[in-house]
This record gives structure tokens, C-alpha cells and sequence, in this order.
């Protein structure tokens, strides 16, 4: 009989204990739970892993950054329940807004690292190019003490010139990029976009080879201030350059004069001779002299048909111009303009 009692209390204790390492236990998953689904309430905008970086290492990363949630092992058995231990990807990672534990450990697993931008704008040159890739954060800077000519060797074209051989886009890059890596891809990227336009040219292009469509997209980026009309502006040079005709259009030399161009082009501009200055020289400009669209390259490559020959803006502000196929309505064109600009001038004095 006192056998039997002392085995009930055995079992009874051996509930008891395993009720309470099951509560426990219930307790220790529900904490787990909480912490791992409970948003961070880190100091920092962003965590960076860098190459060989331990688990522990992170997690003292994060500490810096002003994590104090959860313990080690609580982050330690949360990475391994998502298969992250040992497989966290080198980055840099937004802790704004704030993820969870699961989320920040899940992003650091599949790599999905902050992604930057920088933004290469239609009709830019090379040094408004290389002045915002120098700003750009957290971008790398590899080429500030490089010269263009160098900067084209790094890039492994030592033979090319660089203006108008970065297609203008808004290029995504992370943390450890640099400059070169965003030059590259902006190169490739006209190099196709070129070879496309070049493919589907016009039969009857007055263009002997890629480089001179580059160099007349670019001379019509500069002109265009009106989307649209691209293709007329084009269709303006190309038939032009069939001619024989001079292409006389200010960008070209306001180019010529370089870092000196203060925001005005004087008559002694225009008779000043320059191997950009299209009123002295026939053809096209001996370089591109800014970085095209793609519809810039598209409109060098199949200008739209007419017969105009000269254009001048309509000065209301819209960026269009007006087309002329003979000098006399080219005249009358101008004429008109210096009206606008006049009665424009006047109205802001009054």
C-alpha cells in the first residue's frame, strides 16, 4: 500500500514537472515570438555587413546602431530558424522605417540590400556628368584625381573621347559601388542603345558611321526644347548636312568656348573659329557635345520628312520652335521672336 502512494506522488510529480517545463516552455516561445515579430527600435538609418563578417559581429553592428532588443541567443535561434546563420549577405540595410528581427535577419539573407541612385540628365556634358557622380553618396570615387583621358582607359576605351558615350538614365547602385561601376553600365547601355538606332537608320542618312549619328543626336539634344519635335530638328540637320549647308546652331558653339561660356553668345562668338563653331565649319562637330536620349538617337537615325531648313523658338515659353523653309520665312520667324522677347522683357519691368 505504501508502494502504491509513494508511485502515485512520483507520477504525480512527474506531471507536475512536466507541466511546468511545458508552461515553460510556452512561456519561452511565446517571448520568442514577440521578439522576433516586434519592430526594432534602432539610432541608426541603415546597417552595414561587410566581407567577412561573423554572426556575432553583426549582431554587435547592431548594438552600435541602437538595437537593444532581444538577447544573443534570442538572435541566435532566430537565425537559424530562418536558415540565416552563416549565410548573411554583404550590404548595407535600411533600419528606417523599422523591420522586425524576422524581417531585418530575412532582407540580410536574401541580400536585399538599401539601393541608391544617381541620375545622368538628357543633354548633360561630361564635366556636368563627372561634378554629379562627385557628389553622389554613398558612391565610391575612383576617378576625382583622373583625368578624361584616363578615365576612358580605366573604363578600357583609351581610344574614345567621353562626351556623349554615357546614355543618360537613373542608375541604381548600392553601398561599395563607385563611380566606375556606374560609367561602365552607362556606357554599355548607349553603346546598345547606339547600335540599336544605328540598325534601324533611315536609307538615305547623310551619316557615314555610328559616331556621326552620336554626334548629331547630341547636337539635337541640345537644340530640342520641345520633346516632340526631335524629328523635325533632326530632319533640319540631316537635310542640311545633304546640302552641303553649314548646321550654324549655338550649342555647338557654346561647346567651343568650354568652361568660359558665362550664359551668353555674343556675335564675336559666332565668327570666332572653334572646331565646334558650326557658323565657321561645315559638318558636323568633330565630337559629341553632350550625352543624347534615346529618342535623341532615334530621331538622328530616321528624321522626319519636310523641307524646312532653318528654325527659331517661338519665345512663349513652351520650348517649341517655328520652321521655315526659306530664309525669307526664317526672317519673318525671327522677327516675330524678337517681338515676344521684347514685349516679354518690357511686361517683367513693369
Amino acid at each position: 500500500m505504501a508502494g502504491a502512494k509513494r508511485g502515485c506522488l512520483a507520477v504525480v510529480a512527474f506531471v507536475l514537472v512536466l507541466m511546468l517545463a511545458l508552461a515553460a516552455a510556452g512561456a519561452w516561445w511565446w517571448q520568442q515570438r514577440g521578439f522576433a515579430d516586434t519592430a526594432l527600435t534602432p539610432d541608426a538609418p541603415s546597417v552595414v555587413i561587410a566581407s567577412g563578417d561573423s554572426f556575432s559581429t553583426v549582431l554587435g553592428k547592431l548594438r552600435e546602431a541602437g538595437v537593444d532588443e532581444g538577447n544573443d541567443l534570442q538572435w541566435q535561434l532566430l537565425a537559424r530558424q530562418l536558415d540565416a546563420a552563416g549565410k548573411l549577405k554583404v550590404g548595407e540595410y535600411s533600419l528606417d522605417p523599422a523591420p522586425t528581427p524576422r524581417e531585418l535577419l530575412q532582407r540580410m539573407r536574401q541580400g536585399k540590400v538599401i539601393q541608391h541612385k544617381v541620375t545622368i540628365i538628357e543633354g548633360w556634358n561630361i564635366r556636368q556628368l563627372r561634378a554629379a557622380l562627385a557628389k553622389a553618396s554613398p558612391l565610391e570615387h575612383k576617378t576625382t584625381d583622373l583625368d578624361d583621358a584616363a578615365l576612358m582607359a580605366a573604363l578600357g576605351f583609351p581610344d574614345q573621347h567621353p562626351e556623349g558615350r554615357f546614355l543618360p538614365e537613373t542608375y541604381v547602385y548600392q553601398r561599395g559601388d563607385s563611380d566606375l561601376d556606374v560609367l561602365k553600365r552607362a556606357h554599355a547601355a548607349m553603346e546598345k542603345e547606339l547600335a540599336s538606332a544605328w540598325e534601324s537608320r533611315a536609307d538615305d542618312l547623310p551619316l557615314e558611321s555610328p559616331y556621326q549619328l552620336l554626334t548629331l543626336a547630341s547636337i539635337i539634344e541640345k537644340e530640342t526644347g520641345l520633346a516632340s519635335e526631335r524629328p523635325q530638328i533632326a530632319g533640319v540637320f540631316a537635310r542640311r548636312l545633304k546640302m552641303g549647308m553649314r548646321l550654324q546652331t549655338d550649342p555647338t558653339v557654346i561647346y567651343g568656348i568650354g568652361s568660359a561660356y558665362d550664359g551668353n553668345i555674343r556675335k564675336i562668338h559666332l565668327s570666332t573659329d572653334t572646331p565646334y563653331n558650326t557658323y565657321t565649319r561645315a559638318g558636323l562637330t568633330p565630337t559629341p557635345i553632350a550625352m543624347p536620349s534615346r529618342d535623341a538617337l532615334r530621331a538622328a537615325a530616321n528624321p522626319a520628312p519636310g523641307d524646312a531648313l532653318y528654325f527659331v523658338a517661338v519665345g512663349d515659353g513652351s520650348g517649341a520652335h517655328e520652321f521655315s523653309a526659306t530664309y525669307a520665312e526664317h526672317t519673318a520667324a525671327v522677327a516675330r521672336y524678337l517681338q515676344r522677347l521684347r514685349a516679354s522683357r518690357q511686361a517683367q519691368q513693369e
